[in-house]
C-alpha cells in the first residue's frame, strides 16, 4: 500500500475513526485505472464499537419527539439539496459514471429524503373506540431498534438513501456498510447528518469486507439488516440474518426485458432501448439487457439502435464535454462483461457491435467496455440467463406476444420489465400476466417514485418488505396493539375465569 495515499476511515460516534485493523482495500479512478485511495477494512473490535454506538444512538434518538426528528430530517435535506454537487462529484470520481447520472442518482435518492420529511402521518397508529363494551383497542407503531444498510457499489448514494431517510425517521440508528469499491459518499452523507444536528450514533459507515457484513447480520445489537446486490448474495444475507431473527430484505439481481411489439414506434423504442441497455454503463439492477422482438421489427430495430451507438461518446465522466458513457467500476469485472460476449459468441449468437477491447485515448488504463449489441443469441445460453451488468444488449427474436411473455416469466428473476407497444389491450394483458414485480408501459426503466414501493419478485427479492414508500415506513417499525380499560368504580364487575369475550 502506498503510504502517500489517503486511507478513507470510518464515521463512529459522529466523527472520523481511523482504523487500526490494518487491513485496507484500494479504491480505483475506473477511467485511469490508477489507485486514487485505500479504504479501511473493519476488525472485529471496530465492527463491535459501530454497533454499540449505534445502539446508545438508538436509545437517545428514539425517545426524541416527532418534531425534533423531523426538523433534523428538513434540515439534512435542505443541505443535501444546496450542496448535492459536491457529492455527484465524489460518485463520478469513484464509481467512474458521468456527472448527470450521478446527479440523477442523488435526485432519486432525494425523493425518499422527501417522503421521510412527512413521516409522522405515515408511523401514527389506529383507535377503535368502544370496541367491546367500555373497552378501547389501539396500536402504536415504534422503532424496531439498530438498522444495517449494505450498499452496492453502483448507486453509492441513492441505494442508502432508500433505507436510512425512513430507518431514521421511523426512530432508529442505522449502520451504513457501503462498497469498498466506492465508499466516500457514505462518508460524506455522514458529515452532513452531523451538520443537520443528528446526534452522535444514529448514523454510523461501518468500511469493510465480508468481516464487517457478517458482523451486522449475527451481531445480536443489529435489528434489520438492508440489501441491494447480486442474487447469491441476497439469498446468503437473507439466510444468515434471519436466522439470526432479524427483520431482512434483500433485493437481488436481474435480467430485465424490454418486450418490442410490431406496432411500436422504433424510434422510441431504440431511444430508450440505448437509454436503458447503456445508461450508467449498464451497471443498474434495472438496466434493459435483453429485447425481445416480435418479428418482422428486429432487422430495423437493430439498424435504427446501430445508428444511435455510432454516435455515443464514452470517455472519462469527468469530462468536459461529457461524455454519454464512462467505465466500468473495476478491471475485474470489465473481464467479466467481455467474457460474457464472448460466451454469446461462442454459443452462435451474432455480435452486432463489439465493446470489447475498448480503449478511449488518454485513459488507455481505464477500465472501459464499450457499447456492445448482440443478435440472435440462444436463449440457453449464460449470456442470456445471468445477468451481465454491463453496456451490453442482446436482441431476442419472437414470434408472438405469448412467446416473449413465456420467456420473460420463465426467468429466475423477476425485478422490472417493460413493454413498448401502442396497443392498449395489450399493455394492460401484459402487465396483469407478467410475473415481474416492476413494469414498464412505453417506460425502460420503471423505478417508482418514493412514495410507491421497490423492489421484484422471485429471485430479484428475498423477505417479505420492499424498499422505501409505505412499505418501507412498516419496515422499519413494528406495532404494538394494545386493549384499554378505565373502570367506573361503582359498577366494575365481578369475577369471570371464561375467555374474555366481545360484547
Amino acid at each position: 500500500m502506498s503510504t502517500d495515499l489517503p486511507v478513507i476511515p470510518h464515521w463512529i460516534d459522529g466523527a472520523r475513526r481511523e482504523s487500526a485493523s490494518g487491513r485496507t482495500a484500494p479504491v480505483y479512478n475506473p477511467a485511469t485505472g490508477e489507485v486514487q485511495a485505500h479504504v479501511a477494512l473493519a476488525d472485529e473490535a471496530e465492527i463491535a464499537e459501530a454497533v454499540s454506538s449505534a445502539r446508545r444512538g438508538f436509545e437517545l434518538w428514539s425517545e426524541m419527539s416527532m418534531a425534533k426528528r423531523q426538523n433534523v430530517i428538513f434540515k439534512f435535506r435542505e443541505l443535501l439539496n444546496a450542496r448535492k454537487s459536491e457529492l455527484g462529484a465524489i460518485i463520478t470520481a469513484e464509481h467512474g459514471k458521468v456527472l448527470s447520472d450521478a446527479m440523477g442518482e442523488i435526485l432519486r435518492g432525494q425523493e425518499v429524503v422527501e417522503l421521510a420529511t412527512g413521516f409522522p402521518h405515515l408511523i401514527k397508529g389506529a383507535f377503535s373506540e368502544n370496541a367491546s363494551t367500555g373497552i378501547d383497542v389501539y396500536s402504536i407503531k415504534q422503532p424496531i431498534g439498530v438498522a444495517g444498510i449494505i450498499s452496492p457499489f453502483n448507486f453509492p448514494a441513492m441505494v442508502p438513501m432508500w433505507f436510512f431517510p425512513i430507518a431514521i425517521a421511523a426512530g432508529n440508528a442505522v449502520i451504513v456498510k457501503p462498497s469498498e469499491k466506492d465508499p466516500s459518499a457514505s462518508l460524506w452523507l455522514a458529515e452532513l447528518w452531523k451538520e443537520a444536528g443528528l446526534p452522535d450514533g444514529v448514523f454510523t459507515v461501518l468500511n469493510g469486507d465480508k468481516l464487517a457484513v457478517d458482523g451486522l447480520l449475527t451481531s445480536p445489537d443489529v435489528d434489520s439488516i438492508s440489501f441491494v446486490g447480486s442474487t447469491p448474495i441476497a439469498q446468503y444475507i437473507y439466510e444468515t440474518a434471519s436466522k439470526h431473527g432479524k427483520r431482512v430484505q434483500a433485493l437481488g439481481g436481474a435480467k430485465n426485458h424490454m418486450l418490442v411489439l410490431p406496432d411500436a414506434d422504433l424510434d422510441l423504442v431504440a431511444d430508450q432501448a440505448i437509454n436503458a441497455g447503456y445508461g450508467a454503463a449498464g451497471e443498474r439492477c434495472m438496466a434493459i439487457s435483453v429485447v425481445l422482438a416480435v418479428e418482422p421489427v428486429a432487422d430495423e430495430l437493430i439498424e435504427k439502435v446501430k445508428e444511435r451507438i455510432a454516435k455515443l461518446s464514452i470517455g472519462n465522466g469527468a469530462s468536459t464535454p461529457e461524455p454519454d458513457m464512462g467505465p466500468l467500476i473495476t478491471d475485474v469485472h470489465r473481464d467479466k462483461v467481455t467474457g460474457y460476449i464472448d460466451i454469446a459468441e461462442q454459443d452462435g449468437a451474432t455480435i452486432v457491435v463489439d465493446g470489447r477491447d475498448f480503449t478511449v485515448d488518454g485513459h488507455e488504463g481505464g477500465f472501459f467496455v464499450g457499447p456492445t449489441l448482440i443478435d440472435n443469441l440462444p436463449t440457453t445460453s449464460r449470456a442470456y440467463t445471468e445477468e451481465i451488468f454491463g453496456p451490453v444488449l442482446e436482441i431476442v427474436r419472437v414470434k408472438t406476444f405469448e412467446e416473449g411473455v413465456n420467456l420473460i416469466n420463465s426467468g429466475a428473476f423477476g425485478n422490472g420489465t417493460a413493454i413498448f407497444t401502442n396497443d392498449g389491450g395489450a399493455a394492460r394483458r401484459f402487465q396483469h400476466e407478467i410475473q415481474v414485480g416492476m413494469i414498464g408501459i412505453n417506460v425502460p426503466i420503471p423505478v417508482p417514485v418514493a412514495y410507491h414501493s421497490f423492489g421484484g419478485w422471485k429471485a430479484s427479492l428475498f423477505g417479505d418488505s420492499k424498499a422505501y414508500g409505505v412499505q418501507g415506513f412498516e419496515f422499519f417499525t413494528r406495532e404494538k396493539a394494545i386493549t384499554s380499560r378505565w373502570l367506573d368504580p361503582a359498577t366494575h364487575g365481578g369475577i369471570n375465569l371464561g375467555f374474555p369475550q366481545n360484547d
